[in-house]
């Protein structure tokens, strides 16, 4: 691996990672609480997980593995890769007790907050950075990991990411924020969810680096793109359908697929 290429990987993840701190900004523009707008984000967020996993990272993911093992093995791997991916991050929810899940939202108070909610809002949003920082671990490896094979695959999924998480900044800063009242607290926690990526990238630059082939790839990929089709499914469009009107959501789903789209035909 070339110095150069491994500096140019790192960087396109620690942007996509760091993007967490936009959505927390963003989030501060507003200084009332919307429920609308946490909805359509996170549906947004989750048009754009579920686009670019089905359409970009698992159909690279079998190209790399039906190439070395052919159409039907290589397809049987990607497939099996990818329910995997789902059972990791399946198995990592069941581990947080369901009080303390952050899946396990509800609806936020329009008024005053009372302090059991507010201690509710505070739990909620640590917990769900330590989630977004368990799932942006692979992300960034799968950042990492494109980049080296192909620069300008590393680009695309690098913006595709850094779109995603920033409605999950805005997911971990507003609750903390409307806990504690506190921006720089809402934005710290949310900016350092992200940093998980890099540590992803630098993870498989150590760890994988004696492995890194198209058969190490494509497996990384269809298990990264079953744990992001898990997430959307699993908590970012049922915590958008608590927050907001149904079509609300999906709308916000139908324009991040949009967004995703055409940022994959622009750096493609």
């Amino acid at each position: 691996m070339e110095s150069g290429n491994v500096m140019f990987a790192l960087g396109l993840t620690v942007f996509a990672g760091l993007s967490t701190g936009i959505g927390s900004v963003m989030a501060f523009f507003s200084k009332k609480f919307s429920p609308k707008f946490l909805a359509a984000s996170l549906g947004f967020s989750a048009g754009v997980m579920i686009y670019v996993s089905l359409v970009e990272i698992f159909v690279k993911a079998k190209d790399s593995l039906t190439a070395l093992y052919g159409a039907r093995e290589g397809y049987w791997a990607t497939v099996i890769a990818f329910f995997v991916g789902i059972g990791i991050i399946a198995l990592i929810d069941k581990v947080v007790p369901s009080y303390e899940n952050p899946h396990e939202l509800h609806n936020m108070e329009r008024e005053q907050l009372a302090e059991e909610k507010q201690n509710k809002l505070m739990r909620m949003g640590m917990f769900s950075a330590l989630a977004i920082a368990i799932h942006n671990f692979p992300e960034g490896l799968a950042t990492f990991m494109g980049a080296m094979q192909d620069p300008a695959m590393g680009i695309s999924i690098a913006a595709a990411i850094a779109i995603h998480n920033i409605p999950e900044g805005i997911a971990v800063s507003v609750p903390i924020y409307y806990a504690t009242k506190s921006r720089k607290k809402a934005f710290t926690y949310s900016f350092l969810s992200g940093f998980s990526e890099p540590v992803g990238a630098l993870a498989g630059f150590f760890l994988l680096k004696s492995l890194f082939s198209s058969a190490t790839f494509g497996v990384v990929f269809a298990a990264v793109a079953g744990i992001m089709v898990y997430i959307s499914l699993d908590e970012l469009l049922p915590t958008a359908e608590e927050y907001g009107e149904h079509h609300v959501s999906i709308t916000g789903l139908i324009v991040g697929m949009i967004v995703m789209a055409f940022s994959l035909v622009m750096f493609s």
